[in-house]
Protein backbone atom coordinates (compact mmCIF):
# COMPACT_ATOMS: atom_id res chain seq x y z
CA UNK A 1 0.00 0.00 0.00
CA UNK A 2 1.21 3.31 -1.01
CA UNK A 3 0.47 6.34 1.48
CA UNK A 4 0.44 9.94 0.91
CA UNK A 5 0.37 12.56 3.23
CA UNK A 6 -0.15 16.54 3.18
CA UNK A 7 -0.55 18.75 6.17
CA UNK A 8 -1.83 21.99 6.60
CA UNK A 9 -3.03 25.07 9.43
CA UNK A 10 -5.52 27.49 9.96
CA UNK A 11 -6.46 29.62 12.94
CA UNK A 12 -9.55 29.81 13.94
CA UNK A 13 -12.31 30.22 16.92
CA UNK A 14 -15.08 28.06 18.32
CA UNK A 15 -17.21 26.87 21.14
CA UNK A 16 -18.66 24.06 22.57
CA UNK A 17 -22.24 24.53 23.31
CA UNK A 18 -23.85 22.72 26.42
CA UNK A 19 -19.90 21.70 27.53
CA UNK A 20 -19.19 22.29 31.01
CA UNK A 21 -15.80 23.62 31.18
CA UNK A 22 -13.80 26.08 29.44
CA UNK A 23 -14.81 24.94 25.83
CA UNK A 24 -18.17 26.12 26.09
CA UNK A 25 -16.58 29.60 25.94
CA UNK A 26 -15.72 31.25 22.56
CA UNK A 27 -11.58 30.07 22.35
CA UNK A 28 -9.28 29.97 19.17
CA UNK A 29 -6.74 26.61 18.15
CA UNK A 30 -4.36 26.72 15.32
CA UNK A 31 -5.88 23.34 13.65
CA UNK A 32 -3.72 21.28 11.65
CA UNK A 33 -5.31 19.29 9.12
CA UNK A 34 -3.50 16.19 8.17
CA UNK A 35 -5.00 14.06 4.80
CA UNK A 36 -3.18 10.95 4.15
CA UNK A 37 -4.45 8.95 0.64
CA UNK A 38 -3.58 5.28 -0.63
CA UNK A 39 -3.38 3.03 -3.16
CA UNK A 40 -2.47 -0.71 -3.94
CA UNK A 41 -0.77 0.94 -7.31
CA UNK A 42 0.73 3.71 -9.08
CA UNK A 43 0.11 5.50 -12.30
CA UNK A 44 2.09 3.98 -14.89
CA UNK A 45 1.99 6.27 -17.91
CA UNK A 46 2.76 9.80 -18.26
CA UNK A 47 3.97 12.60 -16.20
CA UNK A 48 2.35 11.03 -13.20
CA UNK A 49 4.06 7.46 -13.54
CA UNK A 50 5.03 6.16 -10.45
CA UNK A 51 2.94 8.36 -8.36
CA UNK A 52 -0.61 8.01 -6.51
CA UNK A 53 -1.22 11.39 -7.35
CA UNK A 54 0.28 14.83 -8.09
CA UNK A 55 1.57 15.86 -4.34
CA UNK A 56 1.10 19.32 -6.25
CA UNK A 57 -2.44 18.74 -6.76
CA UNK A 58 -3.22 17.16 -3.54
CA UNK A 59 -1.15 20.00 -1.48
CA UNK A 60 -3.86 22.68 -3.64
CA UNK A 61 -7.03 21.11 -2.60
CA UNK A 62 -6.13 20.45 1.12
CA UNK A 63 -4.42 24.04 1.80
CA UNK A 64 -8.21 25.33 0.03
CA UNK A 65 -10.07 23.02 2.07
CA UNK A 66 -8.85 24.51 5.20
CA UNK A 67 -7.77 27.79 4.47
CA UNK A 68 -11.63 28.34 4.23
CA UNK A 69 -11.96 28.32 7.64
CA UNK A 70 -9.34 30.52 8.38
CA UNK A 71 -9.57 33.21 10.62
CA UNK A 72 -13.55 32.69 11.03
CA UNK A 73 -15.39 31.85 13.89
CA UNK A 74 -17.01 28.41 13.32
CA UNK A 75 -20.30 28.28 14.43
CA UNK A 76 -22.54 25.16 14.81
CA UNK A 77 -26.07 25.82 13.68
CA UNK A 78 -28.70 26.27 16.46
CA UNK A 79 -26.29 27.01 19.13
CA UNK A 80 -26.09 30.84 19.33
CA UNK A 81 -28.79 33.04 19.58
CA UNK A 82 -29.64 34.52 16.11
CA UNK A 83 -29.32 38.22 17.55
CA UNK A 84 -25.96 37.35 18.92
CA UNK A 85 -25.14 36.08 15.18
CA UNK A 86 -26.23 39.09 13.52
CA UNK A 87 -24.26 41.72 15.85
CA UNK A 88 -21.49 39.27 14.84
CA UNK A 89 -22.18 39.93 11.10
CA UNK A 90 -22.75 43.72 11.41
CA UNK A 91 -19.34 43.92 12.68
CA UNK A 92 -18.09 42.40 9.79
CA UNK A 93 -16.62 39.36 11.71
CA UNK A 94 -16.46 36.12 9.66
CA UNK A 95 -18.93 33.29 10.75
CA UNK A 96 -18.89 30.21 9.39
CA UNK A 97 -21.86 27.97 10.26
CA UNK A 98 -21.86 24.42 10.38
CA UNK A 99 -23.94 21.53 10.55
CA UNK A 100 -22.34 19.46 13.33
CA UNK A 101 -20.81 20.03 16.87
CA UNK A 102 -17.21 21.61 16.45
CA UNK A 103 -15.15 19.04 17.60
CA UNK A 104 -11.79 17.80 16.20
CA UNK A 105 -13.62 13.79 16.00
CA UNK A 106 -16.42 15.97 13.77
CA UNK A 107 -13.90 18.00 11.86
CA UNK A 108 -11.98 14.82 11.05
CA UNK A 109 -15.06 13.38 9.35
CA UNK A 110 -16.08 16.10 7.56
CA UNK A 111 -12.93 16.83 6.05
CA UNK A 112 -12.63 13.02 5.03
CA UNK A 113 -15.70 13.56 3.30
CA UNK A 114 -14.89 16.73 1.78
CA UNK A 115 -11.72 15.19 0.23
CA UNK A 116 -13.23 12.11 -0.72
CA UNK A 117 -15.87 14.20 -2.64
CA UNK A 118 -12.98 15.59 -4.53
CA UNK A 119 -12.12 12.17 -5.69
CA UNK A 120 -9.18 11.15 -3.70
CA UNK A 121 -8.69 7.70 -2.27
CA UNK A 122 -8.73 9.17 1.74
CA UNK A 123 -7.35 6.60 4.31
CA UNK A 124 -8.12 8.90 6.69
CA UNK A 125 -7.70 12.66 7.98
CA UNK A 126 -6.23 13.65 10.99
CA UNK A 127 -7.48 17.20 12.86
CA UNK A 128 -4.89 18.48 15.51
CA UNK A 129 -6.72 20.93 17.91
CA UNK A 130 -3.39 21.26 20.02
CA UNK A 131 0.06 20.29 19.08
CA UNK A 132 -0.31 17.20 20.93
CA UNK A 133 -4.24 16.30 20.57
CA UNK A 134 -5.72 15.20 17.65
CA UNK A 135 -8.81 13.26 16.27
CA UNK A 136 -8.08 10.80 13.25
CA UNK A 137 -11.49 9.56 10.56
CA UNK A 138 -10.87 6.44 8.87
CA UNK A 139 -13.63 4.51 7.35
CA UNK A 140 -14.26 0.56 8.14
CA UNK A 141 -13.93 -1.64 5.46
CA UNK A 142 -17.92 -1.90 5.41
CA UNK A 143 -17.88 1.57 3.13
Amino acid sequence: MYILKSEHSFDSAHFLSGYEGKCAYIHGHRWKVEVEVQSETLLKNGQLSGMIVDFGDLKKDVKAMVDFYDHALIVEIGSMRDKTLNCLNEDGFNIIMVDFRTTAENFSAFFFKLMKDKGYNVRSTTVYETPTNSATYEESEAH
